[in-house]
């Protein structure tokens, strides 16, 4: 007899299950692609552990994403006010068709990610309008997917894949059909901001991978609460009128917990100052290595390039004497540039900008090519969701908890030089910081009068 159910044993959910339909996707040459992209671009070189792949991560994803569609359309699990205005919850071939649409768009949510992930996506080495959702909405759209699909029991649509994939956010920019109430309900199981399955895996796996702590929440009890819930009365802030993905109040606390861990993980692992300007550097070799500056859009390029082919240039041109002079080797050598400044809360209580006006001062005394300027911010604010009290009221977020009514930005501001002037830079600025703080303020208080 042959075999319809498989498994893989993951270093996070233990075992992942999927059936022989469902192989056919992880076979196929774009899912198999992500083997060879990093999840986390070059942290390895300050996580040694951090060398996980897309590839575990998008089953992951699928693991997650199908117990909480379990969850949410379990039928004691469902109020009778949702379960009146979304007819798919009242059919069994709807849910098992939608189920099977799920795992299929959590596997493939990940798959227009360039090489190195995010890392590779900026600075305009992607056309105007385009970056990985889109590039995820053309493998799906590829030939190749588009069979599988057909093979399928029952066939999947493809725009259902995409919609879920990409989510309403993106999906709207780049993909024709509206999407409707339960379609934007799914698609937040999968990649919602405030408990999609991508989010919840990519935590756990990447605080497991760096080896700390930060990323961990109560994954079980979060899952066990979700529901699918009318938005809590007019006097709330929330503006929809539509059900959204909530979660019972036993599950309010496991919520804060995933958020600050997002929080946490952002300062500590994505936002370290080694791992950004490595990701400048890479900006950098990529913008002169690629043809005309970008990557291609065509899918077919697309297969045929990971983080192997572009770590192989590295290493080929670190080793040789070629126009991409010294950049392969302030990453394969470690000659990266190093950090000059940081954001600090005393500048931040001047009102103004010091970063930038730091970069501004050091380039002019330096000269550009050795500064660098990086700044970014994630998270932050009110974190609004419908809450289903012990009471049977459904009630704010915000109004039971005063962490997602004011959850805390993680944010950075960093001025690098190369190593070869660092000394001299910092002496630079212990001498003039005060001048160059205070001449941004003055210039601040012009431009408001």
């Amino acid at each position: 007899m042959v075999k319809n159910t498989h498994e893989i044993r993951d270093a996070i959910h233990t075992f992942i299950q999927f059936d022989s339909h469902e192989r056919k996707i992880i076979d196929s040459r774009p899912f198999q692609r992500l083997r060879h992209v990093n999840q986390l671009a070059l942290t390895h070189l300050v996580y040694p552990g951090a060398t996980h792949k897309r590839f575990e991560h998008a089953l992951g994803v699928m693991e997650l994403a199908d117990r909480i569609f379990r969850v949410v359309t379990e039928p004691e699990n469902v109020n009778d006010a949702v379960r009146r205005v979304m007819p798919e919850l009242r059919h069994s071939d709807e849910l098992r068709y939608w189920r099977k649409v799920v795992r299929a768009a959590a596997l493939c949510h990940d798959l227009g990610h360039l090489p190195f992930s995010h890392a590779g996506e900026k600075e305009g080495l992607l056309p105007d309008g385009w970056n990985h959702e889109r590039l995820t909405v053309e493998f799906i759209r590829s030939q190749e997917m588009r069979d599988i699909w057909q093979e399928l029991t029952p066939p999947l649509r493809t725009d259902d894949i995409a919609k879920l994939a990409v989510g309403a956010k993106e999906g709207a920019k780049f993909i024709d059909s509206a999407f409707s109430d339960w379609e934007a309900i799914l698609a937040e199981i999968i990649v919602g901001d405030a408990f999609g399955a991508d989010r919840m895996d990519y935590l756990l796996r990447d605080s497991h991978h760096t080896g700390v702590a930060y990323g961990r929440f109560d994954l079980y009890r979060l899952i066990d609460t979700l529901r699918i819930l009318p938005p809590a009365p007019e006097e709330t802030e929330i503006q929809s009128s539509e059900p959204t993905l909530g979660v019972e109040e036993g599950g309010l606390h496991s919520v804060e917990a995933l958020l600050l861990a997002r929080y946490a993980m952002f300062s500590q692992v994505y936002f370290h100052r080694v791992r950004r300007i490595y990701d400048i550097h890479l900006r950098e070799f990529l913008k002169r290595w690629l043809p005309g500056g970008q990557f291609s859009i065509s899918v077919e390029d697309m297969l045929k390039l990971t983080d192997v082919e572009v770590m192989h240039a590295l290493r080929q041109a670190s080793l040789e004497s070629n126009d991409l002079g010294v950049l392969p080797n302030r990453i394969i050598r470690r000659q990266h540039f190093r950090e000059l400044y940081q954001r600090n809360p005393d500048d931040i209580s001047e009102g103004i900008d010091a970063a930038t006006a730091i970069h501004r001062a050091a380039c002019e005394e330096f000269g550009s090519e050795n500064v660098r300027l990086d700044q970014d911010s994630k998270g932050g604010g009110i974190v609004e969701f419908p809450v289903l009290g012990r009471d049977g009221r459904i009630v704010s977020s915000v109004s039971l908890s005063q962490i997602l009514e004011n959850l805390p930005e993680a944010a950075i501001d960093y001025v690098f030089v190369d190593p070869n002037i660092q000394d001299s830079a910092r002496e630079w600025l212990k001498e003039n910081r005060k001048d160059i703080i205070e001449s941004a303020k003055e210039q601040s208080h012009e431009s408001i009068e």
